[in-house]
């Protein structure tokens, strides 16, 4: 498995539980918006990581794009919701390429 992959399952998974409407919001506001700045380095991380492995970084830059726009709500939520779709798609497509061309 590419680290591309791994890291775009990662993201997405943590997209995905910020997505779950008024839990992510109700997570989000207790941590202070501190786990949007979690999610903005995630990103960024795997942004980095994808480059380096030549994959998709398209899902990481809206990643970055989402951190950002987050704290509106309903905006928040949509974005959330998304970018863990496109990350798990993403992921999936890294892995599939990874496994045919070995």
């Amino acid at each position: 498995m590419k680290w591309s992959s791994f890291a775009k399952g990662i993201t997405g998974t943590f997209e995905a539980v910020l997505a779950i409407p008024l839990f992510g919001g109700l997570i989000v506001v207790l941590s202070a918006w501190q786990l949007l700045t979690i999610a903005l380095i995630l990103h960024i991380i795997t942004a980095a990581i994808a480059i380096s492995n030549r994959t998709s970084v398209a899902p990481s830059i809206l990643g970055i794009v989402t951190s950002i726009l987050a704290f509106i709500p309903i905006v928040g939520w949509f974005l959330h919701t998304i970018t863990a779709i496109c990350l798990y798609i993403s992921a999936y497509k890294d892995a599939r390429y990874e496994a045919y061309h070995r």
